[in-house]
Protein backbone atom coordinates (compact mmCIF):
# COMPACT_ATOMS: atom_id res chain seq x y z
CA UNK A 1 0.00 0.00 0.00
CA UNK A 2 1.19 3.16 -0.92
CA UNK A 3 0.81 6.28 1.25
CA UNK A 4 1.74 9.74 0.67
CA UNK A 5 3.50 10.57 4.16
CA UNK A 6 4.72 14.05 4.09
CA UNK A 7 2.48 17.37 4.49
CA UNK A 8 5.80 18.55 2.31
CA UNK A 9 4.50 16.27 -0.61
CA UNK A 10 3.83 18.36 -3.79
CA UNK A 11 0.07 17.32 -3.75
CA UNK A 12 -0.08 17.65 -0.33
CA UNK A 13 0.63 21.27 -0.69
CA UNK A 14 -1.94 21.74 -3.69
CA UNK A 15 -4.67 19.88 -1.05
CA UNK A 16 -3.76 22.53 1.25
CA UNK A 17 -4.50 24.91 -0.83
CA UNK A 18 -8.01 24.63 -1.17
CA UNK A 19 -8.31 26.04 2.62
CA UNK A 20 -8.53 29.40 0.57
CA UNK A 21 -11.31 30.24 -2.11
CA UNK A 22 -8.85 31.54 -4.83
CA UNK A 23 -7.32 27.85 -4.44
CA UNK A 24 -11.18 25.93 -4.67
CA UNK A 25 -11.68 28.23 -7.57
CA UNK A 26 -8.40 27.68 -9.78
CA UNK A 27 -8.78 23.81 -9.17
CA UNK A 28 -12.97 23.48 -9.07
CA UNK A 29 -12.38 21.04 -5.73
CA UNK A 30 -13.14 21.78 -1.69
CA UNK A 31 -12.73 19.77 0.76
CA UNK A 32 -15.24 17.05 3.09
CA UNK A 33 -13.55 16.24 6.33
CA UNK A 34 -14.40 13.64 8.66
CA UNK A 35 -16.61 10.58 8.24
CA UNK A 36 -19.81 12.31 8.87
CA UNK A 37 -19.44 14.80 5.42
CA UNK A 38 -18.14 11.67 3.43
CA UNK A 39 -20.65 9.21 4.67
CA UNK A 40 -23.24 11.94 3.81
CA UNK A 41 -22.15 12.60 0.18
CA UNK A 42 -21.89 9.00 -0.93
CA UNK A 43 -25.29 8.39 0.38
CA UNK A 44 -26.30 11.85 -1.71
CA UNK A 45 -24.95 9.86 -5.08
CA UNK A 46 -22.32 13.45 -4.93
CA UNK A 47 -19.86 13.47 -7.58
CA UNK A 48 -16.54 12.74 -5.37
CA UNK A 49 -13.22 13.32 -7.34
CA UNK A 50 -10.89 11.27 -4.49
CA UNK A 51 -11.05 10.12 -1.39
CA UNK A 52 -7.98 10.26 1.47
CA UNK A 53 -7.62 7.30 4.20
CA UNK A 54 -5.88 7.37 7.03
CA UNK A 55 -5.02 3.36 6.65
CA UNK A 56 -5.49 2.91 10.67
CA UNK A 57 -8.45 5.09 10.87
CA UNK A 58 -11.23 3.96 13.29
CA UNK A 59 -13.49 4.82 10.37
CA UNK A 60 -11.99 2.71 7.62
CA UNK A 61 -14.02 -0.02 8.27
CA UNK A 62 -17.22 0.99 7.94
CA UNK A 63 -16.19 3.27 5.04
CA UNK A 64 -15.09 -0.12 3.22
CA UNK A 65 -18.53 -1.37 3.95
CA UNK A 66 -20.64 1.96 2.97
CA UNK A 67 -18.60 3.20 0.49
CA UNK A 68 -20.29 2.15 -3.10
CA UNK A 69 -18.51 4.18 -5.35
CA UNK A 70 -15.48 3.47 -8.08
CA UNK A 71 -14.02 6.61 -6.71
CA UNK A 72 -9.68 6.18 -6.40
CA UNK A 73 -8.54 6.25 -2.98
CA UNK A 74 -5.17 7.73 -1.96
CA UNK A 75 -4.00 6.73 1.61
CA UNK A 76 -2.08 9.73 3.49
CA UNK A 77 -0.27 9.78 6.97
CA UNK A 78 -1.95 11.48 9.95
CA UNK A 79 0.43 14.06 9.52
CA UNK A 80 -1.01 15.10 6.19
CA UNK A 81 -4.21 14.26 7.74
CA UNK A 82 -3.24 16.53 10.36
CA UNK A 83 -2.08 19.12 7.73
CA UNK A 84 -5.06 18.94 5.72
CA UNK A 85 -7.69 19.27 8.39
CA UNK A 86 -8.39 22.64 10.57
CA UNK A 87 -10.00 20.46 12.98
CA UNK A 88 -7.44 19.67 16.14
CA UNK A 89 -8.30 15.52 16.42
CA UNK A 90 -8.81 14.86 12.45
CA UNK A 91 -10.87 11.48 12.08
CA UNK A 92 -8.15 10.61 8.85
CA UNK A 93 -11.27 10.29 6.40
CA UNK A 94 -11.42 13.26 3.29
CA UNK A 95 -12.97 13.37 0.05
CA UNK A 96 -12.45 15.83 -2.81
CA UNK A 97 -15.61 17.30 -4.10
CA UNK A 98 -16.10 18.86 -7.40
CA UNK A 99 -17.50 22.09 -7.82
CA UNK A 100 -19.86 22.31 -10.43
CA UNK A 101 -21.40 25.54 -11.25
CA UNK A 102 -25.15 26.05 -10.89
CA UNK A 103 -27.01 28.10 -13.37
CA UNK A 104 -29.71 30.75 -12.06
CA UNK A 105 -31.62 29.97 -14.74
CA UNK A 106 -31.80 26.43 -14.66
CA UNK A 107 -32.76 25.86 -11.26
CA UNK A 108 -36.16 25.15 -10.50
CA UNK A 109 -37.89 28.14 -8.81
CA UNK A 110 -40.83 26.55 -6.67
CA UNK A 111 -41.01 26.02 -3.27
CA UNK A 112 -39.53 28.00 -0.24
CA UNK A 113 -35.57 29.89 -0.24
CA UNK A 114 -33.15 31.60 1.92
CA UNK A 115 -31.63 34.29 0.96
CA UNK A 116 -28.34 35.31 2.60
CA UNK A 117 -27.46 38.64 2.21
CA UNK A 118 -23.57 39.57 3.72
CA UNK A 119 -23.97 36.58 6.58
CA UNK A 120 -20.35 36.08 7.53
CA UNK A 121 -20.81 33.92 10.36
CA UNK A 122 -20.35 30.33 9.24
CA UNK A 123 -21.75 28.64 12.43
CA UNK A 124 -24.94 30.43 11.68
CA UNK A 125 -24.85 30.08 7.80
CA UNK A 126 -24.54 26.21 9.30
CA UNK A 127 -27.35 26.72 11.68
CA UNK A 128 -29.57 28.15 8.59
CA UNK A 129 -28.94 26.01 5.91
CA UNK A 130 -29.63 22.84 8.14
CA UNK A 131 -32.82 24.33 9.39
CA UNK A 132 -33.68 25.23 5.82
CA UNK A 133 -33.07 21.71 5.68
CA UNK A 134 -35.45 20.32 8.33
CA UNK A 135 -38.51 23.43 6.93
CA UNK A 136 -38.95 21.25 3.70
CA UNK A 137 -36.83 24.88 1.72
CA UNK A 138 -35.68 24.25 -1.82
CA UNK A 139 -32.46 25.90 -1.41
CA UNK A 140 -30.53 28.64 -0.01
CA UNK A 141 -28.85 31.52 -1.99
CA UNK A 142 -25.51 32.94 -0.82
CA UNK A 143 -25.08 36.33 -1.68
CA UNK A 144 -22.52 38.75 -2.66
CA UNK A 145 -20.76 39.50 0.88
CA UNK A 146 -21.71 36.35 2.56
CA UNK A 147 -19.16 33.68 3.23
CA UNK A 148 -18.09 31.81 0.24
CA UNK A 149 -20.24 27.93 0.59
CA UNK A 150 -17.29 25.83 0.42
CA UNK A 151 -15.39 27.76 2.91
CA UNK A 152 -13.90 24.59 5.31
CA UNK A 153 -15.83 26.00 8.27
CA UNK A 154 -19.03 26.34 6.32
CA UNK A 155 -18.88 23.00 5.05
CA UNK A 156 -18.52 21.38 8.37
CA UNK A 157 -20.97 23.61 10.02
CA UNK A 158 -23.69 22.41 7.46
CA UNK A 159 -23.18 18.93 8.66
CA UNK A 160 -24.26 17.27 5.29
CA UNK A 161 -27.36 19.33 4.72
CA UNK A 162 -25.57 20.98 1.79
CA UNK A 163 -26.49 17.89 -0.26
CA UNK A 164 -30.35 17.34 0.23
CA UNK A 165 -30.98 21.29 -1.01
CA UNK A 166 -29.72 23.38 -4.03
CA UNK A 167 -27.12 25.79 -2.65
CA UNK A 168 -26.32 28.63 -5.02
CA UNK A 169 -24.12 31.66 -4.95
CA UNK A 170 -25.69 34.35 -7.01
CA UNK A 171 -26.41 38.14 -7.17
CA UNK A 172 -29.64 38.76 -5.05
CA UNK A 173 -31.36 41.43 -6.52
CA UNK A 174 -30.97 39.08 -10.09
CA UNK A 175 -32.40 36.11 -7.30
CA UNK A 176 -35.37 38.20 -6.30
CA UNK A 177 -36.50 39.71 -9.73
CA UNK A 178 -36.31 36.82 -10.91
CA UNK A 179 -38.30 35.13 -8.21
CA UNK A 180 -40.69 38.11 -9.08
CA UNK A 181 -40.84 37.75 -12.61
CA UNK A 182 -42.25 33.97 -11.23
CA UNK A 183 -44.60 35.80 -9.21
CA UNK A 184 -42.92 34.18 -6.46
CA UNK A 185 -43.46 36.69 -3.30
CA UNK A 186 -39.63 38.21 -1.57
CA UNK A 187 -39.74 39.05 2.52
CA UNK A 188 -37.25 40.91 3.98
CA UNK A 189 -36.45 41.16 7.83
CA UNK A 190 -35.78 45.07 9.51
CA UNK A 191 -37.23 46.39 12.54
CA UNK A 192 -39.12 49.80 11.64
CA UNK A 193 -42.99 50.53 12.22
CA UNK A 194 -43.49 49.89 8.33
CA UNK A 195 -42.75 46.38 9.29
CA UNK A 196 -45.25 43.96 9.29
CA UNK A 197 -45.30 40.83 12.37
CA UNK A 198 -44.29 37.54 11.05
CA UNK A 199 -47.59 35.86 11.95
CA UNK A 200 -49.74 38.39 10.45
CA UNK A 201 -48.84 37.67 6.57
CA UNK A 202 -50.02 33.58 6.47
CA UNK A 203 -48.26 30.86 4.85
CA UNK A 204 -46.87 30.34 1.52
CA UNK A 205 -45.55 27.15 -0.59
CA UNK A 206 -43.42 29.06 -2.56
CA UNK A 207 -41.60 32.42 -1.19
CA UNK A 208 -37.98 34.52 -0.93
CA UNK A 209 -36.99 34.97 2.53
CA UNK A 210 -33.85 37.35 2.63
CA UNK A 211 -31.72 37.23 6.13
CA UNK A 212 -29.33 39.72 6.35
CA UNK A 213 -25.64 40.80 7.72
CA UNK A 214 -25.41 39.74 11.74
CA UNK A 215 -24.57 43.51 12.96
CA UNK A 216 -26.20 45.31 9.73
CA UNK A 217 -29.56 43.66 8.42
CA UNK A 218 -30.86 43.81 5.04
CA UNK A 219 -29.73 46.10 2.36
CA UNK A 220 -31.89 48.86 1.62
CA UNK A 221 -32.01 48.22 -1.92
CA UNK A 222 -33.62 44.82 -1.03
CA UNK A 223 -36.03 46.00 1.41
CA UNK A 224 -37.12 48.27 -0.92
CA UNK A 225 -38.54 45.64 -3.62
CA UNK A 226 -39.76 43.17 -1.13
CA UNK A 227 -43.28 42.37 -0.85
CA UNK A 228 -42.93 42.32 2.65
CA UNK A 229 -40.42 42.91 5.51
CA UNK A 230 -41.10 41.21 8.44
CA UNK A 231 -40.37 41.71 11.73
CA UNK A 232 -39.91 39.18 15.24
CA UNK A 233 -41.82 41.09 18.20
CA UNK A 234 -39.65 40.66 21.32
CA UNK A 235 -41.62 40.83 24.35
CA UNK A 236 -38.82 40.18 27.13
CA UNK A 237 -35.42 42.20 27.88
CA UNK A 238 -33.13 41.21 25.15
CA UNK A 239 -32.25 43.30 22.79
CA UNK A 240 -32.25 41.56 19.70
CA UNK A 241 -32.13 37.92 18.30
CA UNK A 242 -29.39 35.84 16.60
CA UNK A 243 -29.64 36.06 12.90
CA UNK A 244 -30.13 32.08 12.58
CA UNK A 245 -32.13 31.59 15.61
CA UNK A 246 -34.59 34.61 13.61
CA UNK A 247 -34.36 32.84 10.29
CA UNK A 248 -35.79 29.22 11.93
CA UNK A 249 -38.76 31.33 13.71
CA UNK A 250 -39.35 32.59 10.12
CA UNK A 251 -38.86 29.85 8.01
CA UNK A 252 -41.32 27.11 9.74
CA UNK A 253 -43.68 30.34 10.28
CA UNK A 254 -43.64 30.94 6.98
CA UNK A 255 -43.72 27.46 5.23
CA UNK A 256 -46.70 26.20 4.19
Amino acid sequence: MDIIQSPQNKQVKEWKKLSSKKGRATQKLYILDGWHLVKEAIKAKETIHLFLIVPDSRYVSEFNEFNNTNTKIMYISPEVANALSDTPSPQGIFALMNIQDTITDSVNLNGAWLLLDKVQDPGNIGTMVRTADAAGFSGVVFGEGTVDLYQPKVVRSMQGSQFHLNLIQSNLMEFITTLQRNEIPTFGTELNRFAKSYDAIGKYSSFGLIMGNEGNGVEQQYLEITDYNLYIPIVGQAESLNVAVAAGILMYALKK
